[in-house]
């Protein structure tokens, strides 16, 4: 379930802001198409609802999983959309669907796909969790399911696949915590910021505060402090990563919160 958790770090779980079937899979369709990557700017969106009229892709207990096949090279990737309320979807069981996970499907990663579907389709049998979806109330407890799920399913599997997962979600939680703890003139301060990680280069802080930009771009340990702690400090600005995503060749690129004590 590799590709669940490629989208989980990279940001693409989102509550979907219609119950209409076409117009969610029109909305998960344009997040994967904005993907920077993946190359393609359009075209995703007619893929999957022609294959959608074609065949129903609901697969019961609330689950449904959409895809659009590609000619194009690259990996598997999914984009997930919850549902709160539940969209009329068709499926053979005739539940409204909760939770739709998108696909893009290059040509030459069909059997990465089976094979993803294949260990997601087996977490929904055995896991209550993943067939009660009624039950939760908000994105944490989306998220929250779907990494319980992950991490059983890579009990048995790559250890390393596992380790990001357990760092994935220990990270987000201090952060949270971190966040929920700060005063209240600090919380309203917070500045938004992206940081680009090239090896061999310094890092490149993307942000509307030159001040800010100016102070991290020079500091020497930034990229090993956010990889190994979550977070940096330096000249009194602290940085808390939200969440990070990797590019190739070996780019990373982390979105940030930035606060100044003084």
């Amino acid at each position: 379930m590799k590709t669940l958790l490629d989208a989980l770090q990279e940001g693409r779980l989102i509550e979907l802001p219609d119950d209409n079937k076409n117009r969610a899979l029109e909305y998960l369709a344009a997040l994967i198409e904005a993907v920077p990557d993946l190359g393609l700017e359009e075209g995703i969106t007619e893929n999957v609802l022609a294959r959608e009229a074609a065949h129903n892709t609901g697969i019961g207990q609330g689950w449904a999983c959409p895809h659009a096949r590609s000619e194009h090279d690259g990996e598997v990737i999914c984009a997930i959309g919850w549902s709160p309320k539940g969209i009329d979807y068709g499926s053979p069981d005739g539940a409204p669907v909760h939770l739709m996970v998108m696909y893009f499907v290059p040509v030459t990663q069909k059997n990465s796909y089976l094979k993803e579907i294949s260990s997601l389709a087996k977490a929904i049998q055995t896991q209550p969790a993943l067939r009660n979806l009624r039950s939760l109330d908000d994105l944490g407890e989306v998220r929250h399911a779907l990494l319980d799920a992950i991490s059983i399913a890579l009990e048995s599997t790559a250890p390393e696949a596992k380790a990001r997962m357990i760092q994935l979600e220990a990270k987000h939680a201090e952060v949270q915590e971190m966040v929920a703890e700060l005063p209240h003139e600090v919380a309203t301060s917070l500045k938004p910021l992206s940081i680009i990680v090239i090896p061999g280069l310094r890092p490149i802080v993307l942000c509307q505060d030159s001040t800010l930009v100016g102070a991290l771009e020079f500091h020497e340990h930034l990229a090993s402090q956010l990889a190994h702690n979550g977070q940096a400090e330096h000249q009194g600005l602290h940085v808390l990563v939200r969440s990070q995503a990797s590019y190739e060749p070996d780019r990373l690129v982390y979105d940030c919160l930035a606060f100044r004590v003084k």
